[in-house]
């Protein structure tokens, strides 16, 4: 028997509980990991709330990244051994593969070896924040040395890993941010500019920031009214990446914005570059080398122990932290 996390009832961080749970051994073409650390997101949130794109049959499980080590290999599997020190990247389905357990298993493509440089929660804190930035700045955006990129929800782990990806690339990070507390620590992160929405005028502030051509990329989780005043500072031609929808407010369509400027508003999810091979091999590439540069590090701001996952989850939606979350085993 193995300890997972599930829930049985949609609702707060309260319905999660740790069970004693059957796992079988992996199938073909899989491996099964002896879970070291966990990294949370929003999405788990949200399954757990009942709010997220897949609807899980009760009792479930739930988490997308894990990092430990290799206990069992399936058949068929030959690039990975028992041993191996490995993290994953996110499935396209938690319900199907969650990582919250001391035992979890995944196909072993979406396995890989972590570099000696990381150690265990770092390890867990790679894949869904890089892959998730670099997909909609790099792959889709085209980011590149002169541009300006605005980065709302800026400290979260993924805001933070658009920061230091426009940065690598040479693009100007504008970080949005809503109260000044995490000014200076947004800073010290290697954002350019810091807007902060409850003192500063967003529009005019972009404005002020990027000069008469404007911002010509947008990378924002949040929608609701802020569509408007983004809008409103992009540039001709401009992309807006929407990659969640953490506002609960009616997002407006920008209608007047998008037709005189010809801007692109573009729906986003990871699994666009996770399901496909050709672009998965180029981002971790890119993610690899920048690991081994230091020119991407995971920022953590906090980590839990198996047992306190409800705290854990109560933190995840206090929206206090900076960086990412980890729960280690």
């Amino acid at each position: 028997m193995t300890r997972m996390i599930r829930f049985h009832q949609h609702g707060g961080p309260e319905v999660l509980c740790i069970e004693d749970v059957e796992v079988p051994r992996p199938g073909p073409g899989e491996v099964q990991i002896r879970v070291k650390a966990l990294g949370l997101n929003r999405a788990e949130a949200l399954l757990r709330a009942g709010a997220y794109i897949e609807t899980p049959k009760l009792p479930s499980g739930l988490g997308l990244e894990a990092a430990g080590v290799i206990e069992t290999v399936g058949e068929g599997v030959e690039d990975f051994a028992p041993g191996d020190s490995v993290s994953v990247i996110p499935p396209q389905s938690m319900i199907r593969w969650p990582a919250y357990g001391e035992l979890a298993t995944y196909p072993a493509g979406l396995v890989v070896r972590n570099p000696p440089s990381l150690d265990w929660q770092a390890a867990a804190a790679v894949w869904m924040q890089y892959l998730t930035a670099y997909g909609a700045l790099i792959d889709i955006a085209k980011l590149h040395s002169g541009d300006h990129v605005v980065i709302t929800a800026a400290s979260s782990s993924v805001g933070l890993a658009a920061i230091q990806i426009a940065n690598r690339v040479g693009a100007t990070a504008i970080a949005v941010t809503r109260t000044s507390a995490k000014k200076q620590t947004l800073l010290d992160a290697g954002a350019a500019e810091v807007v902060v929405l409850a003192e500063e005028g967003l529009t005019a502030r972009l404005n002020e920031i990027a000069g008469p051509e404007g911002v010509r990329v947008v990378f924002d989780p949040i929608g609701g009214p802020i569509f408007e005043s983004l809008t409103a500072a992009m540039s001709r031609g401009g992309i807006l990446i929407e990659y969640g929808g953490l506002s609960r407010e009616p997002t407006p369509f920008p209608l007047s914005a998008v037709l005189a400027k010809r801007l692109t508003l573009r729906g986003y999810l990871v699994h666009e570059i996770t399901s496909d091979p050709t672009k998965l091999e180029a981002a971790k590439a890119f993610i690899f080398e920048g690991l081994e540069t230091g020119t991407l590090r995971p920022i953590i701001d906090r980590t839990f122990a198996f047992d306190q996952i409800v705290e854990a989850h109560r933190y995840l939606e206090s929206n206090e932290q900076f960086g990412k979350i980890v729960v280690t085993l």
